[in-house]
């Protein structure tokens, strides 16, 4: 391996939202001891599941594997209306995790929906955040994931259509869409702020700049995490091979052949001690440790009224 240089993307890692849920559930765990339930992953990444279930936090997929009257957390992807009446109907106690950001478009897509809006959802089919958006008004969703899609999309009335993103997408991808929707509808209309996170927005603005000074770059975050494999993609766009790791032990040393520097970032869900071990095996091979930072955030989500 020649690897001479590690340059590490900044901003990378847990964003707002990511912070704001996994405390919501530790600080749930202090607060009223175990267990604690949780619906679905409280964020993508099985190093942060891992670690909350050694605190006692239980893991569901369903309602109704969580005994009546206990604790629950909605995880950071959102839940959909039904999900909170059967858990209202469980008579559970419940905190929610959801991101805000989310939060965000599901009153979107309530406010477009009671106008009678035909609403294009543009996002990943089954993505927890996709079908909790979906759930705020059905009768007036259509999710679609690519460009191919939109020649056949058909709406009741093409003066009142309008568009939400998923959250975790990519950005330059979700353009591409929303021009060739308004070229298909001229009166689309989309919401005041992007839909897509800032955190996406800025981890993928530092792939680009990486790209420009390494040879690969490599990306610690988890198979399911939809903006981790945007990090990816965006690489690779950019002529540079990249590879999703979920953490030091994914690493192929053929990677490295005739490779002397690396980037590397990670997603939104990847805790930064999984960055640390990857930094600390290149280090270990003699390779030069430098940050890339491309903007700082200061953006801060305040903890549900429960547990301030």
């Amino acid at each position: 391996m020649k690897v001479e240089r590690l340059v590490l993307a900044s901003p990378r890692g847990f964003c707002a939202g990511v912070v704001r849920a996994v405390n919501v559930v530790e600080l749930a765990v202090e607060k009223w001891g175990s267990p604690v339930y949780v619906r679905g992953e409280i964020v993508h990444n099985p190093h942060v599941v891992r670690s909350l279930q050694e605190k006692g936090v239980v893991f569901v997929d369903e309602l109704d594997q969580v005994p009546e009257g206990s604790r629950l957390i909605f995880s950071a992807h959102g839940v959909s209306p039904t999900v909170r009446q059967a858990a209202e109907k469980r008579k559970l106690k419940v905190l929610d995790a959801t991101c805000p950001l989310v939060t965000k478009v599901h009153r979107e897509a309530k406010k477009l929906a009671a106008k009678d809006y035909s609403i294009i959802l543009i996002g990943h089919e089954g993505h927890e955040e996709v079908i909790g958006t979906m759930g705020e008004a059905p009768e007036h969703i259509e999710m679609i994931s690519s460009k191919d899609e939109i020649v056949s999309l058909e709406v009741e009335n093409s003066e009142k259509v309008a568009y939400l993103t998923q959250t975790t997408l990519s950005v330059a991808d979700t353009r591409e869409m929303i021009d060739a929707l308004k070229k298909r509808f001229p009166a689309l209309e989309g919401p005041s702020a992007e839909d897509i996170c800032y955190a996406t927005q800025n981890r993928q603005e530092a792939v680009r700049a990486l790209a420009e000074q390494v040879d690969i770059i490599l990306v610690v975050g988890a198979e399911n995490s939809s903006n981790s494999q945007r990090l990816v993609e965006e690489a690779r766009k950019h002529g540079i091979p990249s590879w999703l790791i979920s953490d030091v032990y994914g690493i192929d040393t053929t990677w490295l052949e005739e490779v002397s520097a690396v980037g590397l970032t990670s997603g939104a869900s990847a805790p930064e001690r999984l960055v640390d071990e990857v930094v600390t095996w290149f280090a270990d091979r003699g390779a030069k440790v430098e940050q890339l930072v491309t903007c700082e955030e200061k953006v801060r989500f305040s903890l549900p009224p429960e547990l301030r």
